[in-house]
């Protein structure tokens, strides 16, 4: 049932009832973003230019009616659902968010707000997000969308582009906004998202009043949905993060950043495997399995969460440099993860050597050293840490490892070679914190 146009303000839930609908999210702290659509046909090229990807109709100043052409060329045989969120497992995630329509206004499931999707404008005709909402719900993975507020495809959506030849007269915004939520509403009824994720919000046609609107409407078709910052205006540029007393959204969204230290609310990072989004063929520049793992740890350690991105190709399937990132880093994390899922951040302000992330564990609390550097003399100084420690051990095989204290800080005996180059976790086992 469609929701009342009154709905109730749902950012005044009590702080029991926001960690109660937060929880899965805060104990994932791993998912993966899918940027796909029409412009990956074009591959990030477009006039001898091979610079575009997911923008590309407005970075290459495609008319609309030239982009639309794009459709009948898309036709991804050999997408699997199934696959794609294996390989999310697999790789230690906990959850997926792809786009729904990004900002060239296209749609990736069988809308009957519009015939500008994947079953009416390409030879496909296969609904997309029904197939990953299957998958799934089977395989245990959160399904969420990115859904763009902005949309340079519809003859409502305000304002125009600069370069566009398009008229807007006759264009009604509120007429657009009707259309959004009408395609909400059908993301949120029929495939049940565990996350809408807002992107778009920036131009000044879309407001605070809004954004305070929306987040209400979104709740009110889910009330236990989580929604991002960037349903409303207060987003700080790609830092992402913004005043929680005064704007809508339950998460920071910092983009291809990570926070200098923790924030005092719950933040996500998104942040791409290479350079784009959406698929560019040209686009080698992947970073390292070691960095993306690091990425990880850092993030975790400061109490936030890693979404980390897939640009696939108009076929279906992965870039073999994506899979192979997913692959190593899911044999990390089936070693590891312990010391990712449901942590908090670092109780130490710095350490030499790599990172800490923290749990508590009934009457104590467990700390996992994440270390990058392995020391070479054979021990591991541990600073600001008074503590008294039960057990010190290797996660990898639980081996104990022997610890001493002085005025310094704590000091562990470990072996002479690390169990992995890229990241060695340490756990400690202490009854007080500090």
């Amino acid at each position: 049932m469609a929701a009342s146009q009154e709905s109730p303000d749902y950012r005044n839930e009590t702080t029991a009832e926001k960690d109660a609908r937060m929880q899965w999210w805060r104990q994932a702290r791993f998912g993966m973003f899918i940027h796909w659509g029409l412009y990956a046909v074009p591959a990030g090229e477009w006039d001898g230019n091979s610079n575009h990807a997911e923008w590309i109709l407005t970075t290459a100043q495609i008319p609309v009616e030239q982009y639309e052409k794009f459709g009948p060329q898309f036709n991804p045989v050999k997408f699997d659902a199934d696959r794609w969120v294996r390989m999310a497992k697999d790789a230690g995630m906990k959850y997926l968010v792809i786009t729904s329509k990004h900002h060239d206004g296209f749609c990736l499931w069988d809308s009957d707000a519009t015939d500008y999707d994947i079953m009416d404008r390409t030879p496909f005709k296969r609904d997309i997000l029904k197939e990953l909402s299957v998958a799934c719900k089977a395989q245990g993975i959160k399904l969420c969308f990115y859904h763009s507020i902005m949309d340079w495809h519809h003859p409502d959506y305000l304002p125009r582009r600069k370069w566009e030849k398009r008229s807007a007269d006759g264009a009604d915004y509120p007429r657009y906004i009707s259309y959004m939520k009408a395609q909400l509403e059908e993301l949120v009824l029929r495939y049940d998202p565990a996350v809408l994720w807002f992107d778009g919000e920036w131009e000044k046609t879309w407001t605070h009043e809004e954004g305070l609107k929306l987040y209400d409407y979104v709740r009110s078709l889910k009330p236990e949905i989580i929604i991002n910052n960037r349903v409303d205006k207060g987003r700080h540029g790609m830092q992402g993060t913004f005043d929680t007393s005064q704007y809508a959204g339950d998460f920071g969204t910092p983009e291809q950043e990570i926070p200098a230290t923790g924030l005092d609310y719950d933040w996500e990072s998104c942040i791409t495997m290479n350079r784009y989004w959406g698929w560019n063929k040209h686009d080698k520049d992947f970073k390292s399995t070691e960095d993306l793992i690091h990425k990880l740890v850092d993030i975790a350690s400061k109490g936030g969460n890693f979404l980390l991105n897939i640009g696939p190709k108009p076929d279906g399937t992965f870039p073999i440099e994506s899979i192979e990132r997913l692959k190593h880093i899911g044999q990390w994390m089936a070693v590891n993860g312990e010391s990712i899922y449901g942590t908090t951040a670092s109780p130490f302000t710095g350490l030499p050597w790599g990172r800490c992330t923290k749990r508590i564990d009934h009457d104590k609390t467990v700390l996992y050293l994440h270390v990058f550097d392995w020391p070479s003399n054979s021990h591991l100084r541990i600073p600001e840490l008074e503590s008294k420690i039960d057990t010190s051990y290797l996660l990898a095989n639980h081996e104990p490892l022997e610890t001493s204290s002085d005025e310094k800080g704590i000091l562990i005996e470990v072996p002479k070679e690390s169990i992995d180059p890229i990241n060695t976790v340490i756990v400690l086992e202490v009854k007080n914190e500090r």
